[in-house]
């Protein structure tokens, strides 16, 4: 992967921290930077979802370090912060169900956590801080596509919490002149994605029930609709604001493909790719859940020249084949 270069910048010259990079986005990010020469990547995670396998690749690169800490620790925070240029800030709890189940672990993390990094980021002079923004934010405003102006009423616990995100990094912006960016992905998916555990995302579990052979299950009658977006465009989101110019003030923008794909219309892409024929098996829906999304990313490529180079079956051929291969 990573073949395409997002950046025109020598990034020997500077040092990154991304939080959460040992988990599934954020170690493909740290995959991206060491594979083109930065000075130092430095890695924050607790292992609470993250995993030692999706970094275990990086450990022997000298520019690679990593912190076994919790950003609910404002002092952790500062000393990972300690020399940085760059953030890409991945650590969170996602899972909409895990939100509803607990939601007081996923405000402390999510939003105490986030709190934590602002501050110390604004502390130690960091250029740039970007963070992992959702579409979950959206709620039940029904209009499609997305446009990040046009937003609802949360529909669930992770919802809110990475509405207030959005809204903290605002102030910073207007408060302290401290400018990030919000990158609201749209349902990611690809390598080193965990496809196990109670709240594994729904391509994960799809590739796996078809590599075993197995019917899946599908929430509700399988219309429901996502923009599926493969982890590559999510780096390439999170290089190019990183490393943008001329930024103000606080922005939000959609990280997506700008595509819309039911599930059932999924589950017969795996299929394919699969070489498999196979009926899914239906259950009730799940709560907090939006019915459609599909993302408008005008902002994001004026903004910094976003452009996705991955639709969803590129992205399923080159994930299936990664799981195939486990």
């Amino acid at each position: 992967m990573y073949e395409t270069q997002y950046h025109s910048e020598d990034l020997s010259q500077f040092r990154f921290l991304v939080t959460g990079g040992a988990g599934f986005i954020g170690s493909n990010i740290v995959e991206y930077l060491l594979k083109y020469g930065a000075g130092k990547v430095r890695v924050l995670d607790n292992f609470a979802t993250g995993s030692h396998a999706n970094i275990e690749e990086f450990k022997s690169n000298p520019a690679f370090e990593l912190i076994e800490g919790d950003i609910r620790d404002l002092e952790t925070c500062r000393k990972a912060l300690e020399g940085i240029d760059y953030v890409s800030h991945q650590a969170a709890l996602g899972s909409v169900p895990r939100s509803i189940n607990d939601p007081i672990t996923s405000n402390d993390v999510n939003v105490s956590g986030f709190l934590n990094m602002l501050v110390a980021a604004r502390d130690a002079g960091v250029k740039r801080l970007v963070y992992a923004a959702s579409s979950s934010t959206y709620g039940d405003h029904p209009g499609l596509p997305k446009v990040e102006d046009k937003i609802g009423r949360p529909l669930s616990p992770y919802a809110i919490t990475k509405y207030v995100n959005e809204l903290y990094g605002d102030v910073f912006s207007r408060t302290y002149d401290f400018h990030t960016i919000g990158l609201r992905y749209f349902n990611v998916f690809g390598p080193k994605q965990n496809p196990k555990g109670p709240y594994a995302a729904v391509i994960p579990l799809f590739i796996e029930s078809a590599l075993k052979g197995e019917a899946p299950f599908i929430n509700g009658d399988g219309e429901t609709s996502r923009d599926f977006t493969f982890v590559e465009n999510a780096v390439q989101a999170n290089i190019k604001a990183i490393l943008a110019v001329n930024i103000t003030q606080h922005e939000v923008v959609n990280i997506a493909f700008g595509e819309r794909t039911t599930l059932n219309m999924l589950w017969s892409r795996v299929n394919e790719v699969g070489g498999i024929n196979l009926k899914p098996q239906y259950r009730e829906e799940r709560k907090g859940d939006v019915k459609h999304s599909l993302a408008d990313v005008t902002k994001a490529q004026m903004l910094f020249g976003y452009v996705p180079q991955f639709d969803i079956n590129k992205g399923l051929k080159l994930t299936y084949t990664f799981y195939k291969g486990i």
